[in-house]
């Protein structure tokens, strides 16, 4: 074939597209387009490009031929497929709907196959993976409403909202078997800081009735409230279900006094600056129970440190559920892990320790908590917490007037064994979590606490998800990782072995009266 016919061949092939460019280019140096504003310009031709984009892909589709193969077609069934018929899909994109045409092969009694499908990789139900891709994005971040707008608005894609919620779902499945299957951790904390810290919390997210933890749902069912149209003081709707949030990070040491923690001008602080947390990865599940999350949680530190280079560290904020689980898999596994509960919890119980003496405002409330922060951190907890229990015996305080004290009081000396704040800031210990604190801020709040939401579990996991694989800065890694899971599942677990049979040439080379067009 010359060079002339072959581009004549090619002009053809895309015949329509070209057409489509050429009255674009032509309203461009319309006079209409002359009297536009820039931004009208810009919306204007971004509206076009998208129908310029679609009619190029569909071309393209039509011109890549149906996908037929040589031999019979062999499904997993073991069933041998040998009459092929065309039969038509059409395909929601970020362009538009588009509309395929492929071989497929069947047998009575039997589903059909469609090679062409597996080498294009499509979804089973009607929306591109692509398509998938910008809804998990988008609802990663705001609300599905939001994210149906956005959808309209920037694609020429159309999904129902029912159908948003589905994608995401399903865009969300692959999540588990992702981290399971990413071993590149373990040798990638090598060079990172030599602390290894995981952290664990809770955070609440309201809730569809029926999707309530039983024991949640049983008291909601049983609530009996004083006044019908608001809450009393101490009553609550038991509308949410704790979502188990985890962190792990690596970070290097920094080394500091107590004085130097806390502020202190006489002690000034030389030397380099705070170190930041490096390879963080965080996560939550509403449905995994805390010990699930925590399973995974000192899985994955594994993964980053297996040869036992690190020092492990967790950081908790005191609750027993979760330190009863950190010491039961610690001693289980075998690890030398350091128990932290965090300062800036003990900081808050000492201010409300402080009002109990000083109720105004002034240096006297900034010196008690300053003093018995300081000695704090000198490893003398459980001293403290004994002498604000005689300060308030000696002034006579009544049971609910002391209550504060007596509450920060038993807090330092039950958790006496993970305040030893002297030995953490000389081994440069991490003994606050913010980390954690972050998580359970954007990771759960700023998306799950949206003002009117009430969460079905599927949906709420799903989004939490994909919240994480961003936060982590694992979506893009993430995303191939489901592509490929999509190809397993969707096809090739339909042909014997596994074996998908490569497709040959286009249909105009095939003979098509033989062939019957299912529409």
């Amino acid at each position: 074939m010359t060079a002339l016919a072959k581009l004549s061949s090619l002009e053809q092939a895309y015949s329509q597209a070209r057409e489509n460019f050429e009255q674009i280019v032509g309203y461009l140096d319309s006079k209409e387009a002359s009297g536009m504003t820039h931004s009208e310009l810009e919306r204007e031709l971004e509206k076009k490009g998208r129908e310029l984009m679609r009619k190029l892909l569909q071309e393209h589709l039509n011109n890549r031929g149906p996908g037929q193969c040589d031999p019979p077609v062999e499904g997993a069934d073991g069933v041998v497929r040998s009459r092929m018929r065309l039969q038509q899909r059409e395909l929601e994109t970020v362009f538009g709907t588009v509309s395929v045409e492929r071989a497929g092969y069947g047998q009575q009694g039997v589903e059909s196959l469609h090679p062409l499908d597996a080498e294009l990789n499509l979804p089973d139900e009607r929306y591109s993976l692509e398509l998938r891709r910008r809804v998990a994005e988008e609802a990663a971040k705001s609300s599905f409403d939001e994210t149906l707008e956005s959808i309209s608005k920037n694609t020429g894609g159309h999904d129902p909202k029912r159908q948003v919620e589905e994608l995401v779902m399903r865009a969300a499945q692959d999540f588990d078997a992702f981290y399971q299957r990413r071993q590149a951790l373990a040798g990638d904390g090598q060079g990172a800081g030599s602390i290894l810290a995981v952290s664990v919390d809770g955070k609440g997210v309201t809730m569809r009735p029926h999707d309530l933890r039983e024991q949640t749902r049983k008291a909601a069912a049983a609530r009996v409230h004083k006044m019908g149209t608001r809450l009393s003081k101490g009553e609550k709707k038991n509308a949410k279900r704790m979502a188990t949030v985890a962190a792990v990070y690596t970070i290097a040491p920094f080394v500091r006094t107590p004085e130097e923690l806390i502020g202190d001008s006489s002690f000034p602080r030389p030397g380099p600056p705070r170190p930041r947390p490096e390879q963080k990865r965080v996560w939550a599940s509403l449905e995994k129970t805390p010990e699930e999350v925590i399973k995974e949680l000192l899985q994955e530190a594994r993964y980053r440190d297996p040869n036992d280079e690190k020092s492990w560290v967790a950081l908790v904020d005191g609750n027993k559920g979760q330190l009863r689980i950190l010491k039961r898999l610690s001693k289980k596994n075998g690890l030398d892990l350091t128990i932290i509960v965090d300062l800036i919890h003990v900081i808050e119980y000492l201010w409300d320790a402080a009002r109990v003496f000083f109720p105004d405002p002034g240096a006297q409330l900034e010196n008690w908590v300053r003093y018995r922060l300081l000695e704090i951190l000198r490893g003398k907890a459980g001293l403290m917490a004994g002498g604000m229990r005689r300060s308030a015996t000696l002034r006579g305080l009544s049971a609910k007037a002391r209550e504060p004290v007596d509450v920060c009081a038993r807090y330092l000396s039950n958790h006496s064994a993970y305040l030893l704040y002297d030995r953490y800031l000389a081994k440069g210990l991490p003994v606050a979590t913010g980390v954690i604190e972050g998580a359970c801020r954007h990771l759960v709040k700023d998306r799950m606490a949206v003002t009117g939401a009430r969460w079905s579990l599927n949906g709420a996991e799903a989004v939490l998800r994909l919240r994480a694989l961003r936060s982590s800065r694992d979506f893009d890694e993430y995303w191939i990782f489901h592509e490929a899971r999509e190809h397993e599942r969707n096809h090739q677990a339909l042909y014997a072995s596994g074996i998908v049979p490569s497709t040959s040439a286009p249909l105009s080379t095939v003979k098509r009266d033989n062939l019957k067009v299912i529409k």
